[in-house]
């Protein structure tokens, strides 16, 4: 995951060479548009916070290429999976050995493993933290599995602050954990951008 990040940012800066400066991952201009063009999705945001304005304090640029291979490794592996069936029907018909029918196979369950592993890491990566203004609540802007952006709600005072855990911020990743358990994010301090130092820390610490 560490090795797949460096890469990601490498390529982002390369791709960014020339342009202006309010191109760059720090910049908070138009954060909705970091993956795709379809309005994100809430889950878990209670009504109350729906007209309340959020303050964005954390942002992580990559979160866009992260979406991208996202979508593609879901297109891969489906037309991984979907070339098994003519493949089992070209075995029948004596046009394909049984050796190539099992490589094809050992494809597609590596495909689907994949899939899962880089899902569940590309979930629970954050792109965008958002606090609302009494400081009650942090927003935390992620991808779905489809690669398209998710935005979910959970009560500050529920955030384990970071000093509290075994993570150190020198790392590449550090998680955010509530203590309910309900779910954990994936956090890079290391490449990411803080906008809002003083409430990032009121948040954790």
């Amino acid at each position: 995951q560490a090795a797949l990040l460096r890469a990601v940012t490498q390529w982002q800066r390369v791709a960014a060479w020339g342009r202006p400066l309010h191109g760059l991952c720090c910049s908070a201009r138009d954060p909705r548009r970091w993956v795709g063009s379809r309005p994100p999705t809430l889950k878990e945001t209670p009504s109350d916070t729906e007209t309340e304005k959020f303050q964005m304090v954390y942002r992580f640029g990559a979160i866009r290429v992260f979406g991208f291979l996202s979508r593609l490794k879901v297109a891969q592996t489906a037309l991984t999976v979907v070339a098994l069936p003519p493949g089992f029907y070209l075995y029948t018909q004596g046009l394909m050995s049984l050796g190539s029918l099992c490589l094809m196979g050992g494809i597609a369950g590596f495909a689907l493993a994949m899939l899962c592993w880089m899902s569940h890491f590309f979930r629970r990566l954050v792109g965008i933290l958002y606090v609302n203004e009494s400081g009650t609540v942090l927003r935390v802007a992620h991808l779905t599995f489809w690669g398209s952006r998710q935005d979910t709600c959970c009560p500050v005072a529920d955030v384990i602050p970071l000093m509290e855990t075994r993570d150190r911020p020198q790392e590449v990743f550090v998680r955010i954990q509530q203590y309910s358990g309900k779910q954990t994010f994936y956090l890079s301090m290391r490449y990411g951008c803080i906008l809002d130092r003083e409430r990032f820390t009121q948040v954790f610490g």
